[in-house]
């Protein structure tokens, strides 16, 4: 094991020389690892780092005093620490294994930085790595998940270096060196609690894989390094098709961080890998983008439809995913904290509040409101002007309605008599019938006349004159007698026409 062993770490010191810090906890596996870096022909330069973090009471204590033992017998420096586990987890919302891994790592990093160790070295063996790759594919995991641990990481929690020289020894090689070489150890009691969910499969599930297979962690190590392979390729393979159908601006209005095209990501015919590459990113499990496939693949109606992650939300429209930061308020363009009920992320609002944005326009001028630009221009009416104005414009007779009028979001119950059709309609289904997504609904401004001027005696409040850029309602059309119009024209960068 010692020659393989030395055959192992210059390969992975070779682009990072110089010393290395080692986690060592007092376990079987980071015992060994002491002691193979401390017999090692290589000579490397190496100390000791060792977390207490106070889980198992004087238990902890002896697993710190002999690693202090063996450090000070050998003559290595040694790096100690107290961690308060439980209040750490409590504070951050966190279960106990994932506030060990996150204050061991963070100070691990903190560690090499200041006293400028290349690398720190930890003691995952090929059965870690077994049990991590069944982890991720019972928990559902792409082909990242499948490749298991790499030998050479980034720290997860800050800059710096993991290397993992016995990666591709057993736990059996390994405590056959131990055994050999009369190297003491502690056993951790809580290895043998089935709580754990790793716990789990290493003492309940690996004994009936090694009924069938008794190499099955040296079957399941090599599998993933063929599955390593493949994810390269497949990284290629992403990189060569998103371009092309994502937008990601750097400071996107409304916390925007990514577009995609609908008709350009299912015209390839690897759509759904491509999809979950760049959803994965942004906080999407794959239950998750699994769900989004299905819409894309079976709904007949896709705009409209809500996904979220920690941190981001991810909007649907016939034409566009739209990926925005979790609780962007498109308003103001500030983080809105908003309560979130079943899958709307927006706030009901079936009333105007104090809260609710209104703009009264008063001028003719340029405005910006509920992330649209606008320009208002008043023109005399002598019949040279069309009456079939550009996309993103509209035009009405200001006798009807003059300034000031109201400029404001849409509400539930909002209906106009659409110029050009027959009848009252609401805008939601207007909304509908445009293929509307979710994102397109919430930056749609409608135009109101004053309460005194209002034509609709029933629910005036809900009688709207305009939807901005789309339609007038049929109160306001041009006539033979209209002498004066309104012209409003949408700024085409903050408008979008579904198709």
């Amino acid at each position: 094991m010692q020659r393989r062993f030395d055959r192992i770490l210059p390969e992975l010191m070779k682009n990072n020389p110089g010393p290395v810090l080692l986690a060592v906890s007092g376990g079987i596996d980071s015992m060994c690892m002491a002691d193979l870096f401390l017999h090692s022909s290589c000579s490397p330069d190496f100390a000791l780092a060792h977390c207490n973090f106070h889980l198992r009471g004087a238990e902890s204590d002896s697993d710190e005093a002999l690693v202090a033992e063996w450090a000070e017998k050998h003559g290595v420096r040694l790096y100690k620490k107290d961690f308060d586990t439980l209040s750490y987890a409590s504070e951050h919302g966190l279960s106990i294994e994932m506030a060990a891994r996150e204050l061991r790592y963070r100070w691990f990093g903190e560690l090499a930085s200041v006293n400028g160790y290349s690398a720190v070295a930890v003691a995952h063996n090929a059965n870690d790595n077994a049990e991590t790759l069944i982890l991720n594919m019972l928990r559902g995991t792409g082909i990242k998940g499948v490749t298991g641990m790499g030998e050479l990481s980034a720290n997860p929690y800050c800059q710096g270096i993991i290397i993992r020289p016995l990666l591709h020894f057993t736990r059996k090689q390994i405590e056959g060196h131990v055994l050999a070489h009369g190297l003491r150890y502690h056993e951790d009691s809580t290895n043998a609690d089935v709580e754990y969910r790793r716990n789990r499969i290493r003492n309940q599930i690996f004994p009936l894989f090694a009924g069938i297979n008794p190499s099955f962690v040296k079957t399941l190590n090599r599998e993933m390094d063929y599955f390593s392979q493949a994810a390269d390729i497949a990284d290629e393979y992403f990189r060569e098709h998103s371009s092309c159908m994502t937008e990601c601006p750097e400071n996107g209005a409304g916390g925007v961080v990514c577009r995609v095209d609908v008709a350009a990501l299912k015209s390839e015919r690897h759509w759904k890998y491509i999809l979950y590459r760049i959803l994965e990113q942004y906080g999407f499990n794959s239950a998750s983008v699994h769900s989004v496939c299905v819409l894309l693949e079976e709904a007949g109606t896709i705009g409209g439809k809500v996904f979220r992650s920690d941190g981001h939300e991810l909007m649907t429209s016939s034409r566009e995913l739209v990926i925005r930061k979790a609780g962007f308020d498109k308003g103001d363009g500030r983080q809105s904290h908003a309560s979130v009920s079943g899958s709307r992320i927006f706030r009901e609002r079936d009333t105007l509040s104090a809260s609710d944005p209104v703009m009264a326009i008063r001028a003719a001028g340029k405005y910006f409101f509920n992330g649209v630009s606008f320009s208002i221009s008043v023109r005399k009416w002598d019949g040279s002007i069309s009456l079939k104005q550009p996309a993103g414009t509209i035009m009405f007779d200001r006798a009807v309605m003059d300034f000031p009028f109201i400029c404001r979001r849409w509400l539930p119950g909002d209906w106009m008599r659409p110029l050009g059709l027959k009848g009252r309609k609401k805008l939601s289904d207007m909304f509908t019938d445009m293929k509307y997504g979710l994102e397109e609904k919430e930056s749609a401004v409608v135009l109101v006349a004053p309460p005194s001027v209002s034509s609709s005696p029933d629910a005036p409040e809900h009688h709207v004159s305009a939807l901005l850029g789309v339609r007038i309602d049929d109160s306001l059309k041009v006539t033979s007698s209209t002498k004066e119009v309104i012209i409003i024209s949408i700024d085409t960068n903050s408008f979008h026409v579904s198709e």
